[in-house]
C-alpha cells in the first residue's frame, strides 16, 4: 500500500513562529510563564510546552507577575491593555496574518463601515478581531447571515484567516446586494488556501484520506470537511493510537494531510503506524 503525504503538511509559518517564540521565552524570560489560551490548537504540542513551564490560562485575573505569551490566534485588545497595565513581560506570538485582520477591522470601523467577519464567532481569533472594532461587528459563517440586514449603507467584509476563498466570495457577493457601498479585504492566509487545494487534489487520487490535527482546530476540521466533498473515506485523528485497521482494507493508496498546527514528529508516527496496521 502506498502512503502519500501532502507537501504542505506540518506547521504553517505562523504556528512555527509562535512555537519558536514560546520555547525561547521559557528559556530567557521571567517565570511563571503563561500562555493566553492554548498557544496553538494541538494538545500534544501544548503538552510539551507545559513540560518547560508554559502554563495555559484563559484570563489574566490571577496573573500578577511573570511573562504572558499571546497565542498565535491573537488575544483581545482588552487583554493586551490589561497585560501592559500589570507590567507583565509580553511575548506577542500572534500570527502576522491575524494581526493584518485586526488592523483592517479597526480601519473599516473607523471609516464608518459595519464590519462583517466571515468565521466562527466562538473562535479566539475572531473574538480578538472583534475587539478591534469600534461599535458592533457582525460575525457570520456564511452568506445566509446577511439576509436579515437592511438599510445598511456601508459594509466592510474580512475573514478569519483559515476560511476558504469560496466562502468569503459568497459573503461579499451577498453584501453587494445588501449595502450601497462594500469594501472587502482578503485576510485569508495564502498557506491555508494552498493547503486546502493540495489536500482536495490528493483526496481525489487516493482510496482513503487521513487528516491529522487537534479536534479543537478549526482549520483542521474545515480541511477534513473540504476533503470529504471529494473523498467520503476520510478520517480525522489526533494521534496514531486512533487508527483503525479496518479503514485500510482493500485500500491501495492512503493520503495524509494535516492542519496548520500539526508537528512533523506526529506525522511521522502516524505514517509509520498506517504502514503497520495496513498489513
Amino acid at each position: 500500500m502506498q502512503v502519500v503525504v501532502t507537501d504542505s503538511a506540518g506547521f504553517c509559518f505562523g504556528v512555527k513562529r509562535a512555537i519558536k517564540m514560546a520555547f525561547a521565552a521559557a528559556r530567557r524570560y521571567p517565570h511563571p510563564i503563561y500562555s493566553m489560551g492554548p498557544l496553538i490548537h494541538n494538545p500534544q504540542v501544548v503538552g510539551r510546552l507545559e513540560e518547560v513551564g508554559v502554563r495555559v490560562v484563559e484570563g489574566l485575573d490571577r496573573v500578577e507577575e511573570g511573562t504572558v505569551i499571546f497565542r498565535s490566534h491573537g488575544v483581545t485588545l482588552e487583554e493586551t491593555n490589561l497585560a501592559r497595565e500589570r507590567g507583565l513581560k509580553i511575548v506577542d506570538a500572534t500570527c502576522p496574518f491575524v494581526k493584518k485582520a485586526q488592523k483592517y477591522a479597526s480601519s473599516l470601523s473607523r471609516g464608518g463601515y459595519l464590519v462583517v467577519i466571515v468565521g466562527d464567532k466562538g473562535h479566539p481569533e475572531v473574538q480578538g478581531i472583534l475587539s478591534y472594532i469600534k461599535g458592533e461587528g457582525l460575525v457570520t459563517e456564511s452568506a445566509q447571515g446577511l439576509r436579515t440586514l437592511s438599510g445598511v449603507t456601508k459594509l466592510g467584509v474580512i475573514a478569519q484567516t483559515t476560511q476558504s476563498y469560496e466562502n468569503l466570495q459568497e459573503v461579499v457577493s451577498r453584501a453587494l446586494l445588501v449595502a450601497r457601498e462594500v469594501r472587502s479585504f482578503n485576510t485569508i492566509c495564502d498557506a491555508t488556501h494552498i493547503r486546502q487545494q493540495e489536500s482536495m487534489r490528493l483526496a481525489q487520487e487516493v482510496d482513503c484520506m487521513i487528516v491529522i490535527g487537534g479536534y479543537n482546530s478549526a482549520n483542521t476540521t474545515r480541511l477534513a470537511d473540504l476533503c470529504r466533498q471529494v473523498q467520503p473515506n476520510i478520517h480525522h485523528v489526533e494521534t496514531e493510537g486512533e487508527l483503525d485497521p479496518s479503514w485500510f482494507r482493500g485500500v491501495q493508496r492512503v493520503g495524509i494531510t494535516t492542519g496548520a498546527s500539526t508537528p512533523n514528529w506526529l506525522i511521522d508516527r502516524i505514517r509509520e503506524e498506517v504502514a503497520k496496521v495496513s498489513h
